[in-house]
Order: structure tokens, then C-alpha cells, then sequence
């Protein structure tokens, strides 16, 4: 893609449908298949970080970043070989044994 007759350079993970989309668009994109797990767990992390800042920047609508990082969380958790009943699993341990988030405590210091 040129900007300004410069060629901007991405390399971030995209959404499956997203050549097409841009093709449609008159602008074709030139990807490549991450067929190295390792790599491919990296661009998800690195997707679920760039997904977060978005977040704090309210540069979308919450419900939209959210839904986002839900299913970058969903790809990472396949890609690990993590099953859904040990999502669930870890998050009951976690829950039991630390609390949850409901009372809004923020720590400031220790004494």
C-alpha cells in the first residue's frame, strides 16, 4: 500500500477476509501463511497488545474491542493446545483462591 508515494509496511497478523476486502477496495495487500507455530503465537500476542491499546485509546466502541480480543484470546488458547474446560478450570482456581475484581480494590502502596 503507497501513502503519499511511499510504500507504508505493516507486518501484523489480519483477519482472514481482509485481502479480498482490500482488493475490493483497489487496494491490493501482499501477505504470507505463518506456518511456524511459534510465529504465529507471537503475531497473536503482539495482535492482542496492538487490540488492548486500542482499547485504552477509545478509538472503538468497548463492546467492538472487546469482541476483538476475545477472539484473538480464543486463537491464542488453540494455538497453545489450552482447552476450554481449563480456561474455565484456571479461572475458578484463580477466582477461589485470589477473589475476583468486584470489590474495584487499587493498590497504592504497601505498609
Amino acid at each position: 500500500m503507497w501513502y503519499n508515494g511511499i510504500m507504508r509496511i505493516f507486518k501484523k497478523l489480519i483477519r482472514d477476509n481482509m485481502p479480498e476486502i482490500m482488493a475490493q477496495k483497489g487496494t491490493p495487500i501482499h501477505t504470507r501463511m505463518l506456518e511456524d507455530d511459534a510465529e504465529f503465537i507471537a503475531a497473536l500476542e503482539n495482535k492482542l497488545l496492538e487490540e488492548a491499546q486500542e482499547l485504552r485509546n477509545k478509538e472503538n466502541p468497548a463492546l467492538v474491542q472487546i469482541a476483538y480480543m476475545q477472539e484473538i484470546l480464543d486463537a491464542l488458547q488453540k494455538a497453545y493446545g489450552i482447552l476450554p474446560e481449563e480456561i474455565a478450570e484456571e479461572r475458578k482456581r484463580k477466582l477461589e483462591e485470589r477473589g475476583g475484581f468486584e470489590k474495584r480494590l487499587f493498590l497504592e502502596n504497601e505498609q
